[in-house]
C-alpha cells in the first residue's frame, strides 16, 4: 500500500521539498522554527525514489525521527519504505549523506522517545491521539578507513557517470579543436593529434561497454530480485543499453574519419550522439539512483572506473 500512495504523498511533499532545498534547510509556515530533514528512500517493491520532510534532532551525537504522522492511525510511508530498505539518503541542512536507519525497541526506544519529547513535546500528544507505538527511527552514518562518509551504490553511480560526462565534453573539445584546425591547444607528444583522437575515444568507449556489461550482467538481476516493480524500467534502460552500444561504434567510426575543417560536418553528428549518452546518463539516474542506494553501501574505492 506504501508504494501506490507515494505519488500523492510526493506531490504534497514537494512544495515543502523544494523550499528546503533553496533556503539551506529552512522552512517557513507551520515548520517554521524547526530542524527538519529530507528522508529519500526507495519504495518497498517499487524501487522508486521518494523524499519527505520530517521533524529532525540530535539525541546522544545521532540523528533521529520520529514516525508520528501527526498521531494519525497510521505509520507513514517513509517509515514502510524504511523497514524494507533500510539505506536512505538523508539532507539536514546544507548537508547530504547516506545513512541507515534503525528502528529502536524496548527500552532503547523508550528512552529516546522520552528524549524527543523533552525536545518536541508535540510528540508526547502525538503518541496520546494514536494506539499505536510512534516508530523512533535512528539514522547512523558508516565511514570508511580513512573516514570518509560511505556512499551508496546510487551515487557511486552518479560518479561514473560525472567520469564518463567528463570524458565526453573532452573529446568533444579535441574534436573541436582538430575540425578548426587548433592543433597547438593540445599537449600531443610525438603522436599525431588525430591519433590521440582515436585513442581517447576508444578509451572512453570502452569504459562505457564495461559500466554498462556491468549494469546489465549484476547490478540490474540484482535490483529486479528486490524491486519486482522496477522490471519494466529495467527492460527499457537494457535496451537503451543495445543503442548505446550502436552509438559507441558510430563515434568510433566518426572520429576515424574526421579531417583538419571538417568537410563532412562530422562535428554535428558527434554532438547528437554524445547528447543521446547524456540523456540516457539523466534517465538512468532518475530511475534507479535510489533503488541502487537502498541495495548496499559501495566499496571504498577512488578515481575514475578501469577502461
Amino acid at each position: 500500500m506504501a508504494d501506490e500512495l507515494q505519488p500523492f504523498v510526493a506531490d504534497w511533499n514537494r512544495p515543502v521539498v523544494e523550499e528546503f532545498r533553496a533556503n539551506g534547510g529552512k522552512v517557513g509556515g507551520p515548520f517554521a522554527g524547526g530542524t527538519l530533514a529530507l528522508l529519500t528512500t526507495a519504495g518497498a517493491k517499487s524501487g522508486r525514489a521518494t523524499t519527505s520532510p520530517v521533524g529532525y534532532m540530535e539525541i546522544d551525537g545521532k540523528g533521529v525521527v520520529i514516525a508520528s504522522a501527526g498521531g494519525g492511525p497510521k505509520n507513514p510511508a517513509w517509515y514502510h519504505n524504511l523497514r524494507a530498505n533500510p539505506l536512505l539518503t538523508v539532507e539536514v541542512g546544507t548537508d547530504k549523506y547516506q545513512a541507515r536507519a534503525t528502528v529502536l525497541e524496548g527500552e532503547e526506544r523508550e528512552e529516546v522517545f522520552a528524549k524527543a519529547c523533552e525536545i518536541a513535546p508535540g510528540y508526547a500528544d502525538y503518541q496520546k491521539n494514536t494506539e499505536r507505538i510512534i516508530p523512533v527511527v535512528v539514522l547512523e552514518t558508516e565511514t570508511y578507513d580513512d573516514g570518509r562518509r560511505a556512499r551508496g551504490l546510487g551515487q557511486e553511480l552518479t560518479e561514473i557517470h560525472g567520469w564518463l560526462r567528463g570524458e565526453i565534453a573532452e573529446l568533444r573539445r579535441q574534436v573541436a579543436d582538430f575540425a578548426a584546425g587548433r592543433t597547438d591547444t593540445v599537449d600531443i607528444g610525438d603522436s599525431t593529434l588525430l591519433q590521440q583522437l582515436r585513442d581517447n575515444c576508444l578509451s572512453f568507449c570502452k569504459a562505457l561497454e564495461v559500466h554498462h556489461g556491468g549494469e546489465d550482467q549484476g547490478a540490474f538481476p540484482v535490483l529486479e530480485s528486490k524491486f519486482p516493480g522496477l522490471a519494466p524500467t529495467l527492460a527499457k534502460l537494457r535496451e537503451e543499453h543495445k543503442v548505446v552500444a550502436q552509438l559507441r561504434g558510430d563515434i568510433a567510426d566518426l572520429v576515424t574519419r574526421l579531417e583538419p575543417g571538417d568537410p563532412q560536418g562530422l562535428r554535428h553528428e558527434l554532438e547528437r550522439l554524445t547528447g543521446e549518452l547524456e540523456r540516457h546518463f539523466d534517465h538512468e539516474e532518475a530511475a534507479v539512483v535510489a533503488a541502487l542506494d537502498a541495495l548496499a553501501f559501495a566499496p571504498a574505492h577512488r578515481g575514475a572506473p578501469p577502461a
